[in-house]
């Protein structure tokens, strides 16, 4: 483990908790509002990490962070809000499998929005990782 790079091994947390969280997110959403759904998930991450920044010294007043950083913020907030709501939607009324995969194209997102608004630029290489997540989607997504 020691040759694995910090942000792959975190990458890789991630990405297993974020599988978790779409298969216990939809067992959690039959028969209940999705929207009420996401509003208790809301209020259960607030209640674990609140406790946590705090008892880890890591609090600090929010209202004091730069004007640029709080706008950020908020707007990454909303943009997660958003997000939230539509998947606890479509997990209602779709499958798990074909959700998660539509749902993973913001990577693709996130890709070409970092090339356009952080100049950010992957080689050929990654352009072609880029189609084949893209097609891999549209297979995934459409299978019968």
């Amino acid at each position: 483990m020691q040759n694995i790079p910090q942000w792959l091994f975190l990458a890789g947390l991630s990405a297993t908790f974020a599988a978790l969280t779409a298969l216990f997110a939809k067992i959690g959403v039959k028969n209940v509002d999705p929207d009420l759904a996401m509003a208790v998930r809301t209020l259960i991450v607030a209640a674990v990490i609140l406790p946590l920044v705090v008892f880890t010294g890591k609090w600090s007043n929010p209202l004091l962070l730069p004007g640029r950083t709080q706008l950020f913020l908020v707007l990454s907030a909303l943009a997660t809000g958003a997000s939230w709501l539509f998947y606890f939607r479509a997990l209602q009324a779709g499958e798990l499998a074909k959700v998660a995969v539509v749902d993973k194209l913001s990577v693709v997102l996130v890709i070409v929005l970092a090339f356009v608004l952080l100049g950010e630029r992957p080689s050929g290489r990654e352009w072609g990782g880029i189609g084949l997540v893209v097609a891999g989607v549209i297979l995934l997504a459409t299978r019968r």
